[in-house]
């Protein structure tokens, strides 16, 4: 997980500082330039808040342009007087490299002192140094330790961390409720991989009862963050009908989102709603698409599917001629993996002159029509002829 930089935090001062607050009134409005102005006398005279507010503005552009040495400068600066937010800013910079060379003990360092300060974001990357050993000897007991602190301040990256780390037992006895506990507590932080664990724990039961239903609410709460792995999820609930009544249309739908971002699965299992009609009109040519999508990235079930497509002569104009170029120079061992379960085989080994198969189950169209004989010369497929 990537490690947590603070947000951006404007401070209101003491009593007195007049050009501070001028320039926090324009900051609440988008005016970053009159910030910069009103803000940066104050911190040339040593004010830590308007220094850590020069960083903030610095790191992400706001009214100047982007400079991380800027932003750098003036964090080590407030860091210097003790700011905390300063402070784990200054460590992210030196833990990332950015405007600096990078350094994971110095990055140890400024978490370190945010971190006893009560900086709940230091407190969790500081967890996540000793996790990983950067910077520091690995030791998962004291990474617990720092996750446990920003947990308890509610930080959703420590409670989701704490999650995996007690459904896992690896660092700790496994203890699934606890994981489910820290889980929940981070979900509901809009955290969006957690509520995709959640949602696995709940359709899984682990560490709580079997719930189909309350596992496709956090699916949708997380697949409508965008997360592919959520939505390819709540598309295959939607498709067996766990938890949701069963709707093609709308497993289309999320299938074909977690689709477009890449999920393998979810282009193999959108191709076959599309060629077996399921709740959208058939269409063979948005199924190849979407099972070529999958098989060229290496899923196996979109492969076997395009291949049942192939030998079921449901693409056009190369069908069978596709076929018989898919299997030439295949030994018998490579066309049972391209075909999978569905094949029946006969007289098939390395030292089989010729094969006859039968697809016995096709996926696409569930019939047990297409039948082959395919020819050995030693131990590669030289032939192929179709009935």
């Amino acid at each position: 997980m990537k490690r947590l930089a603070l947000a951006i935090l404007l401070v209101w001062p003491v009593a007195g500082w007049a050009n501070f607050g001028i320039g926090f009134a324009a900051y609440r409005r988008g005016d970053f330039g009159t910030a910069m102005r009103e803000w940066k006398p104050l911190a040339e005279s040593g004010y830590a808040l308007a220094q850590y507010n020069l960083g903030v503005l610095y790191y992400n552009g706001l009214g100047v342009t982007r400079d991380y040495r800027m932003a750098i400068k003036w964090y080590r600066k407030a860091a210097e007087q003790g700011n905390a937010a300063a402070q784990a800013n200054l460590g992210v910079m030196y833990d990332d490299g950015k405007g600096v060379r990078e350094d994971d003990a110095k990055a140890v360092k400024w978490y370190r002192l945010a971190a006893e300060q009560g900086n709940a974001p230091a407190q969790f990357n500081l967890g996540a140094m000793y996790a990983n050993g950067q910077g520091v000897p690995q030791d998962s007991a004291e990474a617990i330790k720092w996750y446990r602190k920003a947990a308890e301040q509610g930080n959703a990256a420590a409670q989701a961390k704490l999650g995996a780390i007690f459904g896992n037992g690896k660092s700790v006895p496994q203890d699934n409720t606890k994981s489910v506990d820290r889980e929940r507590l981070a979900a509901k932080q809009w955290f969006a991989s957690t509520r995709l664990n959640l949602g696995n724990m709940y359709a899984n039961g682990q560490g709580v009862p079997q719930d189909y239903a309350e596992a496709a609410k956090w699916y949708r709460k997380a697949a409508e963050q965008g997360f592919a792995e959520a939505q390819y999820n709540l598309g295959l609930m939607y498709a067996q009908g766990q938890g949701v009544p069963q709707d093609y249309a709308k497993a289309a739908r999320w299938l074909r989102r977690a689709a477009r971002q890449g999920i393998g699965d979810a282009q193999a299992n959108l191709g076959l709603i599309y060629a077996r009609g399921e709740g959208t009109p058939r269409d063979d040519a948005e199924a190849i698409k979407w099972f070529r999508r999958g098989a060229a990235q290496g899923n196996a079930m979109a492969q076997k599917l395009l291949g049942a497509m192939y030998v079921a002569g449901r693409v056009a104009r190369i069908d069978r001629a596709k076929a018989t170029q898919m299997l030439i120079g295949k030994t018998p061992d490579q066309v049972l993996k391209l075909f999978g379960r569905p094949v029946h085989t006969t007289q098939i080994s390395n030292y089989a002159r010729w094969a006859y198969l039968r697809v016995t189950h096709d996926p696409i169209s569930g019939r047990d029509d297409q039948e082959m004989n395919v020819s050995f010369d030693g131990s590669v497929v030289t032939g192929v002829s179709f009935y």
